[in-house]
C-alpha cells in the first residue's frame, strides 16, 4: 500500500464538474493498493498518515501532524501509485490490486479514517477526477506499508 501525502493549504476534487470533496489546511492523500494489501495494512496506514509529522511547530520544525493541527484530510484513490516503473517507458500494473477488491479496501480505509479524524473528505473510487491543490512548502512524502508476514 502506498500513500502520497502532500501538505496543502487547500485541495479539492471534482467529478463530472461537481465538487465532491474539499479541505483547507491539511493533507491530500493519494492512495494506491497492491495485491496482498488487507484491512490490517489500511489501519496501519491511517494511523501513520494521521500521525506523520509534516507541519511546523513554533520553532519551525516539522513536529506536528494533521491530527495535532486539526487539519483536513482529502483521500483520493490512485491505482497508478502501485505501477512498476523500473523497466521501459510504459508503467506495468500487474502488482495493483484487482478493482473490486481495491474498491472494498478503499471504502474500508475511508471508514477507518473517518472514525479516527473529524475533518475528512474524499474522492470517488475509479472516477475520472480532477484534483486541485495548493501544495504548502512544497512538502510531499511517499509512505509505504507492506503486508506483515503471517
Amino acid at each position: 500500500m502506498k500513500a502520497l501525502l502532500q501538505r496543502v493549504s487547500q485541495a479539492a476534487v471534482e467529478v463530472e464538474g461537481h465538487r465532491v470533496g474539499a479541505i483547507e489546511t491539511g493533507i491530500l492523500v493519494l492512495l494506491g493498493f497492491a495485491q496482498g494489501d488487507t484491512e490490517a495494512e489500511a489501519m496501519r496506514m491511517v494511523e501513520k498518515l494521521l500521525g506523520y509529522r509534516m507541519f511546523s511547530d513554533e520553532q519551525g520544525r516539522m513536529n506536528r501532524s494533521v491530527r495535532d493541527i486539526d487539519g483536513g484530510v482529502l483521500l483520493v484513490s490512485q491505482f497508478t501509485l502501485t505501477a512498476t516503473t523500473s523497466q521501459g517507458l510504459r508503467p506495468g500494473f500487474s502488482t495493483a490490486m484487482d478493482g473490486d477488491a481495491a474498491r472494498e479496501l478503499y471504502d474500508r480505509t475511508l471508514e477507518i479514517l473517518q472514525s479516527r479524524h473529524a475533518r475528512v473528505a474524499a474522492g470517488v473510487f475509479a472516477a475520472d477526477m480532477k484534483v486541485s491543490l495548493v501544495n504548502d512548502g512544497p512538502v510531499t512524502f511517499l509512505l509505504e506499508i507492506t503486508p506483515r508476514i503471517r
